[in-house]
């Protein structure tokens, strides 16, 4: 009996050790699909402010993070000029707005808006370039000023900008 299963468990064991050395997987935990052998470097522009309410350390704020996350998620080398890649922009909205009324007919929570225009060029592969905008929404509550809010919000909302300029140039979802 013990010859039996032997004779079983041998060739099973064998069978099973060879598909996982045939299988390979292969995951990428940082997002990007970048073909490194090709593209090797990006240039990131500071993108300025161009709207009518302007909040001055939201441009540092929105920079800071922009080139972070390409540090952070690439191997691709950061340079001032002549990038494979090349990303350029500018915060084109900053505002807010009443989101909803209390039943006493006062705003109860407001909601700020930031977009940002973004110029992508890809010059191993221009069929990717574009022009876009990516907007993040954030609400607060009417009972705490803008002031005491602001740079919470800012930096949530250009985390989420970030993140969606990333995907759209490097991660390609």
């Amino acid at each position: 009996m013990a010859w039996t299963r032997n004779k079983i468990c041998i060739p099973f064991m064998l069978l099973l050790t060879a598909m996982v050395c045939a299988c390979k997987v292969s995951y990428s935990f940082n997002g990007a699909s970048i073909d490194y052998n090709v593209t090797k470097t990006i240039q990131i522009e500071d993108f300025p402010i161009r709207t009518a309410y302007v909040w001055g350390p939201m441009e540092a704020i929105f920079n800071n993070q922009l080139k972070d996350i390409y540090n952070s998620h690439t191997h691709l080398r950061q340079v001032k000029r002549n990038g494979d890649m090349k990303i350029e922009g500018e915060i084109t909205q900053y505002n807010q707005r009443n989101k909803s009324v209390s039943s006493d007919g006062y705003s109860a929570q407001t909601e700020l808006t930031m977009t940002v225009n973004v110029r992508f060029t890809n010059s191993k592969k221009h069929e990717e370039d574009f022009e876009r905008q990516f907007t993040a929404n954030a609400t607060y509550e009417t009972t705490m000023s803008l002031n005491q809010v602001q740079e919470d919000l800012v930096t949530q909302m250009s985390k989420e900008i970030t993140e969606q300029i990333f995907n759209a140039t490097v991660a390609n979802w």
